[in-house]
Parts: structure tokens; sequence; C-alpha cells
């Protein structure tokens, strides 16, 4: 017997493998291509000849391939083999997929865990490596050895199998849309002949600032709070139409300034223009209730 199987070995897979292999686990490995598990067996990884061997050889059956969709086709041929064990899924999917999952493997008598991977292969089994984790709380104690060893930053989302895929989706949201404004802000600093890295260096080392407003705006829209602004909602859209000028102006690319911009005017024009910037949630809580 093994610490854990893991199936699927992509480049998240490998790193995942690689890194329980440098914490002193026994790992089993197993990929519809067989050869991709050749640089894990030479560091000492056992590689199953079959997807039922992999399934058989550890207590901990850790996944991570495509998608649900794929997950499913391949346990579909060991499912009667998954009885008693921990089954975490880590392929990419939505809360409803994790719920589905979770029903799939009750059925099959594992215990779930659905978890969500905020990091890159190269950023897996760092101490601050983020992992949301989601599902019955017997099967994250009992995984936990293994994916400390993944990631130090493990977040236990709670028993609802879905919380791990929408946090996720949440952090993601945040995370792809600093980096189009990012973008858009390279294109301003390359019209205007300033220096990229420099740009990128700067957002980085000011990145604590930024986090510092994000969790402001958090505790407003917890609090319903959108009153006494010190950068009212009108101050902003300056902004937002400042970004389309210049844009204009520089002849480059819009669509950022153009989203940004039209959000606001939304905001304005719904009244908001005396409220905190938080209070554009009310313009996509309103967005969410037409479409």
């Amino acid at each position: 017997m093994s610490d854990v199987t893991v199936i699927g070995l992509g480049a998240m897979g490998a790193a995942l493998t690689q890194s329980l292999l440098m914490a002193g686990h026994r790992v089993t490995v197993w990929n519809r291509s067989a050869e991709r598990a050749k640089p894990l067996v030479e560091r000492g990884a056992v590689q199953a000849s079959d997807v039922q061997q992999a399934v058989a050889a550890s207590p901990v059956i850790v996944v991570c391939v495509l998608d649900y969709e794929a997950s499913h086709s391949i346990l579909e041929e060991a499912g009667g083999l998954l009885a008693g064990k921990v089954l975490v899924q880590l392929s990419t999917g939505s809360p409803l997929d994790a719920r589905d999952g979770e029903r799939w493997a009750k059925a099959h008598g594992a215990d779930y865990l659905d978890g969500a991977l905020l990091a890159t292969p190269s950023q897996i089994g760092r101490p601050d490596t983020p992992i949301f984790l989601s599902g019955a709380e017997s099967a994250y104690r009992k995984a936990e050895p293994v994916l400390k060893a993944m990631g130090g930053g493990l977040m236990y989302r709670g028993a609802e199998p879905g919380a791990a895929a929408a946090w996720d989706i949440a952090a993601l949201s945040c995370m792809f849309g600093a980096m189009f404004g990012f973008f858009h802000g390279v294109r301003v600093c390359e019209a205007e002949g300033l220096s990229v890295e420099t740009f990128g260096d700067m957002m980085g080392r000011i990145s604590p600032v930024i986090g510092e407003m994000i969790r402001s705006q958090g505790k407003a829209i917890a609090a319903e709070d959108y009153g006494n602004p010190e950068s009212s909602m009108e101050i902003c859209a300056g902004s937002g139409t400042l970004f389309l000028r210049q844009a204009h102006e520089a002849g480059i690319g819009s669509e950022f300034p153009t989203f940004a911009d039209g959000l606001f005017r939304r905001a304005m024009a719904a009244g908001l223009g005396e409220e905190k910037l938080a209070a554009m949630i009310k313009v996509l809580r309103s967005r969410g209730a037409t479409e």
C-alpha cells in the first residue's frame, strides 16, 4: 500500500506528485499516457498498470485531470474499488460539478473532498500555496497530511461540496479582473514610452495597499454600508471617463476602458454618485436579476 494515488499526470498532476515524493510520501501514479509517469517513477513513484490497480493501492485517491467528465469516465472503471477510500477531486469544475461529484462518490462508498488549486504547477508544494477544499470534514481530516505536502495554504471551506469551486471562481474573477486591468496599463505604458517591467515591479510593491482597498470594499458590502465615502462613486467614475479618453487619444485598444466606463455610467444613472465604490454591487445585482 502507498499513502496516496495520483490519477492524471499533466503539468499539475506531475507537480502534485513531485511535491508528495519530496515530502516523503509513498505515491502510486496512473495516467492514460503511461510514458508521462516515467520521470516520476525515476524519483520513487510506483506506476500502476491500470486504474483499478491505482485505486486499490492507496486509501487516498487524488484526481487531477481536465474536468469532471474526464474524471468520471476514468473512475467508472474502478468504481467498485472506491468503497472506504477518500476521493480528492482536483479537476476543474463548477460548484454544481462538485455536488454531482459528491453524489457519485457516495454512491460508490467513498468519502469525498472537492478542491481547487489557486496556483500554477511551479507554485505547488510551497508553504503558502493556497488550496480551497470542501466536502465531508472526515474526508478532509483523513487527507490532510497528504494535502499539506501539496500546499501549506490549505483552506477548508466546510461540508458543502461546491464551496471550494465557488471560492475558486470568486478568487479567479478578482485575479483576472486585476490582470486585464494590468494588461491595459501595459498598453498605456507602451504608448507613452514607459518601462513595462518597472510598471510590473511597482504594481507588485503596492499590492498590499490594493489588497487593503479590496478588504475595505468587502466589509462595506457585507454591512450594506455605502455612505460617507472617502472617494465617492462620482469621483471614481471620472477615472473611467479618463481611461476611455486616453485610449482614444493614444490609439490603443479600449476594451477595458469601455467595460469600466460602462459600469460607472450605469452606477451614476442609478443615483449612486454619492456612495462608496462598493455600491457598484447594486448595479451587478440588478443586472443579475434582469438577465
